[in-house]
């Protein structure tokens, strides 16, 4: 899955294609020399988060404390359970509901915390179940690659390969310490977690669906540069609280009220971002076309919605590190001095 031309980029991929040496960020061209055969198809942002819906609806109603990790991961804590249940037992019980009602294919990892879960969940790929059984943490990690520990990157891998610990095994008999002498506080952070211990709980999942504001004029007004101010600045306030939650958004509405009480809402469904200056394009086009009945206006707002966990998904043509670098600086100033610190100028309402 990815851009279909050469110039593309592979996003995902399936299993199959793995075995050739494909893997998700490999530019389309290669992927293709590797494996001539495999069948190229563009992602559906829309298809993901219908599916994401369904799944959580299905996770919400059975388990008893969940937490959505991201737009296909979750986290259930069933303490307690075994006593009238059985975990494992309720666990596939969830996983062939999910799989009945949806069609996707489930993998799940059981164990006593998430770190030992999540690398289980990984083992258990594809379609399949784990369960790592409590005091047996050490000895299921000790032959796995350093890789599989979460928060271990490619980089981190690298160095961690040039200590020759290239097995979880490896770190799991040096002293703490010595991480901490080569990662800093990272290093004991990835000793605890090839320990297979991990405390950080499950965090009750409250989803919310959308983030919108809104404002009353104290005088209807039907000055189109004046509005599109208004709408420039709700939409940079809206993309700054989505980057600050690690929020996307895949659905921009925007809510006009005339004079005469007459309230209509129009809104679009875009592919995934958190980015003020495509989304402020979206919303000036929604604008554009929703503003007809040249009537003065008496209320107008933004809302972003089909919100989901994630960092923005850029494409080949962007510009990475200049934006990245943007909203980085951009954000901090806002996160010490106040939303309003630094603006567009577009963005700076003058009445």
């Amino acid at each position: 899955i990815g851009g279909t031309t050469d110039r593309g980029v592979v996003a995902s991929c399936s299993y199959e294609a793995r075995k050739m040496g494909i893997h998700a960020g490999m530019s389309m061209k290669m992927a293709k020399e590797r494996f001539p055969e495999a069948i190229v198809i563009r992602g559906d942002s829309r298809t993901y988060t219908s599916y994401s819906k369904l799944v959580t609806e299905i996770v919400a109603e059975k388990a008893p404390v969940y937490e959505k990790a991201s737009i296909d991961e979750f986290y259930l804590d069933f303490t307690g359970m075994d006593t009238y249940f059985g975990c494992m037992s309720y666990a596939s019980e969830l996983r062939d509901k999910i799989m009945n009602e949806t069609g996707l294919p489930i993998s799940f990892g059981l164990s006593v915390n998430k770190t030992v879960s999540k690398i289980a969940t990984g083992e258990a790929k594809p379609n399949n179940q784990l369960m790592v059984q409590k005091g047996t943490e050490c000895s299921f990690l000790a032959p796995l690659s350093v890789r599989k520990i979460p928060m271990v990157g490619l980089k981190t891998f690298q160095t961690l390969c040039n200590l020759g610990l290239r097995k979880i095994e490896t770190i799991q008999h040096i002293e703490r310490d010595m991480m901490e002498c080569f990662l800093g506080k990272n290093g004991l952070q990835i000793w605890d977690k090839a320990s297979g211990i991990d405390d950080s709980p499950v965090i009750s999942f409250s989803e919310r669906k959308s983030i919108s504001t809104e404002t009353t004029f104290s005088n209807d007004t039907a000055d189109v540069s004046y509005l599109n101010s208004v709408l420039l600045a709700m939409t940079e306030k809206l993309s700054y609280q989505l980057r600050k939650e690690g929020k996307l958004t895949a659905c921009i509405a925007i809510k006009i009220r005339y004079s005469d009480f007459q309230t209509y809402t129009f809104q679009k469904k875009i592919a995934y971002t958190s980015a003020d200056h495509q989304l402020i394009l979206f919303v000036k086009e929604l604008f554009e076309k929703s503003f007809q009945r040249r009537m003065l206006i008496r209320l107008i707002g933004v809302r972003f919605s089909d919100l989901v966990f994630g960092n923005h998904p850029w494409t080949l043509f962007e510009d990475v590190d200049k934006y990245n670098g943007l909203y980085s600086a951009l954000d901090k100033i806002k996160d010490r001095f106040g939303e309003s610190a630094i603006l567009r100028a577009g963005s700076i309402v003058k009445k």
